[in-house]
């Protein structure tokens, strides 16, 4: 058998690779939207992808399930439960696929339905031979994670309550995935970081056993319990996973690569000021927070750069990168994986422009805590998630997580000063970034975050 983990740090995600080295019969699941990777990795093996799974309509990144139908002729499969733009093969609960031979022997994987994180969600228990009675593994797509299990409160699942979802989500936990043997792996769709839970292991894999014991989750409780622990404190939701559930759920363009076009100073601010575009600083936070472009956003290429993006800026809002030299592709494929293909170009060197051009420059303005103290008229923002928020903030603070500010800019006064703060000093900084780009004019952030206040307490 042929097996392999594709893990993409930057949106905490995982694919997979299974094949039949005899048949040379190969299913891809949950691909990300750049497949080159995959269709080399397939034709070494000499394997053909024949089938592409989704365990479910993802929300927080553009799968590539299209793309590969297209590079490789496979047919794309889904639970039976979704409802899609395109054609799909609909995957039964109980269903083998066989990727072995006639002779009846060989790979193959058995579809397990396990509705909660959405209705169509699936796993897939994956077996060297049809009669193993421990499987190879289970794919759990974001159904159970290692330490986690699916949040069932996001919009893929509209017109159902998280209450109802998560009473689903118990059910499958423990009448399909935990009826199995506790040696079987786990291989989820998501590791940590991702918004798809809020306690998700650093671990790419995992076994039911451990599992069974170590997450919180799956101890004994009553289902009521376990309701009211799944559908408390979830992060909040990007902006852009909405976006991304109806891509993937009715069709998107077929991702076309390609270096974006240079534009001049002249060019970026036209495209801003003619066509609405979002001047998007992609730097390291210290040379944004040096010297910025008036009136762009932030967010940093060596942090959650896509996940970030969506939050800050609005889907299909024209975009103009300012990223270091040699970046600029970085970024554009990074976004095209959240599905924000409208990349007009980009302006080189910006470091070099801004120099140039000090009348159009503006520097961060950060504090330290201490300086917070006898401030009076401030509106102090926490953009953090609520757990975090939950476990320890600054007095008064208000929390209005980073995810959620661009819906939620109305609530603040624009002639008040503002003060933002989070974990360490990087959301804080995309989001006064963000205020600004609306309008905001005294707008701060807390060096060092609600870290730094804990370290002086200490």
């Amino acid at each position: 058998m042929h097996f392999a983990q594709y893990y993409l740090d930057c949106l905490s995600q995982a694919s997979y690779l299974i094949g039949d080295e005899t048949t040379g019969r190969a299913v891809l699941v949950d691909p990300r939207r750049d497949t080159d990777e995959y269709v080399r990795d397939a034709e070494a093996a000499g394997l053909r992808i024949e089938l592409v799974v989704e365990t479910h309509i993802h929300a927080d990144f553009l799968s590539g399930h299209l793309e590969l139908a297209r590079a490789t002729g496979a047919t794309v499969c889904f639970g039976e439960a979704a409802e899609t733009g395109f054609p799909i093969r609909r995957l039964r609960d109980g269903e083998r696929i066989r990727l072995g031979g006639d002779d009846g022997d060989g790979v193959t994987l058995t579809v397990l339905a396990t509705p909660g994180h959405t209705l169509e969600s699936i796993c897939l228990v994956i077996r060297e031979h049809p009669e193993d009675e421990v499987p190879f593994g289970v794919l759990t797509g974001d159904t159970l994670f290692v330490g986690d299990v699916g949040r069932p409160d996001l919009l893929s699942a509209a017109g159902h309550s998280p209450e109802d979802m998560a009473a689903r989500l118990h059910h499958s936990l423990h009448t399909k995935l935990l009826a199995l043997p506790d040696a079987t792996r786990v291989f989820p769709a998501h590791g940590a970081g991702s918004a798809c839970g809020r306690s998700l292991s650093t671990e790419t894999s995992s076994t039911i056993g451990d599992q069974r014991r170590l997450n919180y989750a799956l101890q004994p409780m009553p289902e009521a319990d376990f309701v009211r622990l799944v559908t408390a404190g979830q992060p909040a939701t990007p902006g852009y996973f909405a976006h991304d559930a109806a891509l993937n759920r009715d069709g998107h363009p077929l991702l076309e690569p390609g270096p974006p076009t240079a534009l001049t100073l002249d060019e970026a601010l036209a495209a801003r000021d003619r066509q609405g575009a979002a001047l998007l600083d992609c730097r390291p936070l210290t040379a944004y927070t040096r010297a910025h472009l008036a009136g762009s956003f932030h967010t940093s290429l060596d942090t959650r750069f896509a996940e970030y993006t969506g939050s800050v800026v609005a889907p299909g809002t024209p975009i103009v990168l300012l990223a270091d030299p040699g970046a600029e592709q970085e970024a554009r494929l990074r976004l095209a994986r959240i599905g924000y293909d409208h990349v007009l170009g980009h302006l080189p060197d910006p470091t070099a422009v801004l120099e140039r051009c000090p009348a159009l420059t503006r520097h961060s303005h950060r504090i330290r805590h201490e300086e917070l103290v006898g401030e009076r008229g401030v509106q102090l923002i926490d953009v953090r998630n609520p757990a975090e928020y939950e476990a320890g903030a600054l007095p008064g603070a208000r929390n209005i997580p980073l995810a959620g500010l661009r819906h939620r800019i109305g609530e603040l006064d624009p002639d008040r000063p503002v003060v933002l703060y989070c974990r360490s000093g990087n959301r804080s900084v995309i989001a006064a970034a963000l205020l600004e780009a609306h309008g905001f004019g005294d707008v701060c952030d807390v060096v060092g975050g609600y870290e730094a206040v804990a370290a002086d307490a200490a």
